[in-house]
């Protein structure tokens, strides 16, 4: 055997001890709680044979409690690049099997190289997150590990996707990687993220609380809000990331891949989805499926918020984000956090080069004490922001109810809308016709013999004078009233006009949205 063969067979056998990771006990411990290890699920997020990884000798410098010892093979993370749809991303996968995926300096830093690599390069980062927090016998250091993720998760907001994935647990503050990125994706009874954890909370408060129940999949995807997508396996979550980065650009320079145009296929009446009564319920969903490519619509956060739709779709060819009052929760109010939900989505498109469709049916903002004193004020005005400060592609189409500050912050012409359409049923007003009769007309209702007939009478009125599209379309509000069977061709069209849509900004630092 040649000196030079040696040599290879001792790089293989070192290769092989690392990637073990924990060991073979570790590894079918990490099995049996239904998780994959490192990486496996790197190989299976991946294209096949796509992988290549970095790093893989890198050793802890902790000296301290036994520490000088011990070997953490690939100090417990594993990183790399490969390619999803035979396009490059950088990806980190945390090894639980390997001290548990403790962050010290060193596994802090092949992230933050991984990720410096991702923003040189232009392309995606993916973080698998499965770690049981800071280690602690590296103190500070730890702790300057997470700082230097966040520090870059920042520097990387709006100049790439950042992709987080919690297959485990992700306590402390490890937390704040993920809140930082664009996309966190849950999968049931695996993942787990909170600040502090139910013993803490025992301790001090003296509540008693599982780990599920405070801060498992289902509570960050319907309560918090924290998790976009929800799976029930981590295949089903690879999956959705596949088809997430289908829809989303690789940098903010670029627009999304564009792909054959498809007509819509949904076995659906787009003109007999919206019922006449503006009192009924119906599922906006219904008229997106209507409207985009093979009815194909990849909904973001569907599970909280759930009064406002918000997820992409593709018009010829093309990824658009489309921002949608679901009348059938709250009548499609604005609320606290449908108006968060919608503001984040609204800034993520503009960053990335994403025209905006908005479907508008919606009363107004959720009226009550609890609202007000949650800072619905403060938190309606993230949409007004949002929307106005984005200069990407931004349509409006109004399908029925488009009442007081809701009108305005729906994406109306005086946020800056390039095009506005109505259908026919909508119902442009300061607010909604009862109301409206009720304070205009108040003295011809109370001297009225029959003041529920007077009061039928006056809302009709008030809406042939003002709920009707007609009113905003005589000002140039309104650029079309069109019929529903009109809305794809027209927004096709005006997306067409829009591609080469520049707008010019008075120079600044930066503005300051209502956090």
């Amino acid at each position: 055997m040649t000196d030079l063969s040696k040599n290879i067979q001792a790089l293989r056998e070192k290769k092989a001890v690392v990637e073990m990771g924990g060991g073979e006990a570790a590894i079918e411990k990490q099995i049996a709680m239904g998780k994959m290890t490192a990486r496996d699920r790197i190989l299976s997020l991946l294209d096949k044979n796509s992988f290549h990884e970095y790093d893989l000798f890198v050793k802890h410098d902790g000296r301290d409690f036994g520490m000088d010892k011990k070997d953490l093979p690939g100090d417990g993370v594993v990183t790399g690049t490969g390619t999803i749809f035979g396009a490059p991303v950088c990806i980190y996968a945390q090894d639980f099997t390997v001290a548990g995926g403790s962050l010290g300096l060193q596994h802090a830093r092949k992230i933050t190289k991984i990720m410096d690599h991702a923003l040189k390069m232009k392309c995606p980062i993916i973080g698998i997150n499965d770690s049981g927090g800071a280690r602690i016998q590296e103190g500070v250091g730890a702790l300057a590990g997470y700082g230097e993720i966040f520090y870059r998760n920042t520097i990387a907001s709006g100049v790439i996707p950042q992709i987080s994935l919690i297959l485990g647990p992700c306590a402390g503050g490890a937390v704040y990687s993920p809140a930082l990125t664009d996309f966190v994706f849950v999968v049931e009874n695996i993942s787990k993220m909170f600040i502090t954890g139910p013993n803490v909370i025992k301790t001090v408060l003296g509540e008693d609380i599982s780990m599920e129940d405070l801060g498992g999949a289902r509570v960050h995807a319907e309560i918090t809000g924290n998790a976009h997508f929800y799976a029930k396996s981590e295949q089903e979550c690879f999956d959705q990331v596949k088809r997430l980065v289908s829809f989303i650009p690789w940098n903010n320079q670029e627009r999304a891949k564009m792909v054959e145009p498809k007509e819509p296929t949904a076995m659906l009446n787009i003109e007999e989805i919206v019922p006449a009564d503006p009192k009924q319920p119906y599922d906006v969903r219904d008229v997106i499926k209507c409207i985009v490519d093979d009815s194909d619509f990849l909904e973001v956060q569907q599970m909280w918020a759930a009064n406002i739709v918000i997820g992409f779709g593709r018009m010829g060819g093309e990824t658009v984000g489309f921002v949608a009052n679901q009348p059938m929760v709250l009548a499609g109010v604005l609320d606290c956090d449908s108006a968060d939900k919608a503001a984040r989505f609204i800034r993520f498109c503009d960053s990335f080069n994403i025209p905006i469709i908005t479907l508008e049916d919606m009363p107004g903002y959720l009226p009550g004490v609890d609202q007000e004193h949650a800072g619905v004020i403060r938190h309606g005005a993230k949409v007004l922001y949002a929307y106005s400060e984005a200069t990407v592609p931004k349509i409006t189409v109004i399908l029925r109810k488009a009442y007081g500050g809701g009108y305005i912050a729906m994406n109306s012409r005086h946020l800056g809308a390039d095009f506005m359409f109505a259908w026919p049923s909508a119902e442009i007003a300061v607010m909604g016709p009862e109301g409206a009769a009720n304070i205009i007309f108040r003295k011809e209702i109370m001297a009225a013999e029959d003041q529920e007939a007077m009061r039928q009478e006056k809302v009709k009125e008030y809406i042939e004078k003002f709920a009707n599209p007609y009113v905003a379309a005589s000002r140039g509000f309104i650029d079309s009233v069109i019929e529903p069977k009109e809305t794809r061709s027209l927004l096709l069209h005006a997306l067409k006009l829009s591609i080469l849509k520049e707008e010019y900004r008075p120079a600044k630092k930066h503005g300051l949205p209502p956090f």
